[in-house]
């Protein structure tokens, strides 16, 4: 099992305590992403941790590749860069804190610009993805339960197409 990095965003932020991790996610901007805010962020962060049923807040990092990459191969042992991972709170902590979220913003851009829709849009479709992580929902290991759970929130959300949707519309079919 890997290690969850104890704290992700205690470098960057004071605001970080079990006390206030009730009240408001950190939000960190590394990277900016044309059309969001780190306000508007936040309230959808809330929204859809709120539409998941995951209770604790989410605290989330918008970075770059690079750094995606790192977290991917220190946390993951996959040395590539990916669109969003997910850090489950350690059981210790108080319930009040469900966990971490990174999301590479230029993945984000790219992604967005490919299927036509914002940048925004895409951060947005990685936060749900992300925020069903920490509820405890795994594609691949659960028999298209959080596939459902996904593209029910997303309609809900009113995002586009989801994350597990559009990678199991592009994967090869099998014939009969």
């Amino acid at each position: 099992m890997l290690k969850w990095p104890s704290c992700l965003f205690c470098q960057e932020s004071e605001e970080f305590t079990a006390e206030n991790a009730k009240k408001t996610p950190v939000v960190i901007l590394r990277s900016t992403v044309s059309g969001m805010s780190e306000t508007a962020l936040v309230r959808f962060v809330g929204r859809a941790r709120r539409a998941a049923g995951l209770r604790g807040a989410v605290n989330v990092l918008i970075t770059t590749s690079g750094e995606l990459r790192s977290l991917n191969r220190r946390f993951r042992g996959k040395d590539q860069p990916t669109d969003v991972l997910s850090f489950p709170a350690p059981r210790h902590l108080p319930l009040s804190y469900a966990g971490d979220l990174a999301i590479s913003a230029d993945l984000a851009a790219q992604n967005g610009r490919k299927l036509g829709h914002s940048s925004a849009a895409e951060i947005k479709i990685l936060v749900l993805h992300g925020v069903l992580h920490l509820a405890g929902y795994d594609h691949e290991r659960d028999n298209g339960r959080m596939a459902r759970k996904e593209e029910r929130l997303r309609r809900q959300l009113r995002l586009p197409v989801g994350l597990i949707e559009r990678n199991s519309q592009s994967a090869p079919r099998s014939k009969r």
